[in-house]
């Protein structure tokens, strides 16, 4: 028997490089109080390339100026969510390659927002306690410069009760 999954679709940037990465403070969603990359979902008829643009300006004030598809992967963990248990997040990932700005600390709120602004923090202090599978992907990115498509589970997967920050 197999269980029901939600779905979730969404495109991420990576801003970092070999000791650091940008990662937003999230605010909902079942990486709520966790650190997370910039991205979300698209608009209505939003294409790929322009989504990830407006979400890491949205949630960092940077400005990208050009970007690299590296791929996509999902992941499942458990969720209670309206009626699903489970969850399926798939997501499109993007390397950063040049960006201008400073990263903003707070960023304006808005229906839909679920970033409360961004920080850059070391590789080694993002953890599977602290961050979302999605850091977890890009760290594992930046420190190998490899993107690895393969999806992952994470059946232990809880949503924490208070900020990591």
């Amino acid at each position: 028997m197999s269980e029901e999954f939600h779905r979730a679709f969404g495109v991420y940037g990576i801003v970092g490089d070999s000791d650091s990465l940008v990662v937003i403070r999230k605010n909902g969603g079942p990486y709520i109080n966790r650190y997370d990359l910039p991205g979300g979902s698209l608009e209505s008829g939003e294409p790929l390339d322009q989504a990830i643009l407006r979400e890491i300006h949205e949630e960092t004030d940077l400005t990208v100026k050009a970007v690299q598809q590296l791929g996509i992967t999902s992941f499942r963990y458990p969720w209670a969510y309206q009626e699903w248990r489970m969850n399926q997040h798939i997501c499109v990932f993007y390397a950063v390659t040049d960006y201008q700005g400073t990263v903003a600390a707070q960023v304006a709120q808005f229906v839909g927002q679920d970033a409360l602004g961004a920080v850059r923090l070391p590789l080694d202090a993002l953890t599977i306690d602290n961050a979302s599978p999605l850091v977890l992907k890009a760290k594992e990115y930046l420190q190998t410069q490899q993107f690895n498509p393969t999806d992952t589970t994470f059946a232990n997967w809880s949503v924490l009760e208070k900020p990591v920050w």
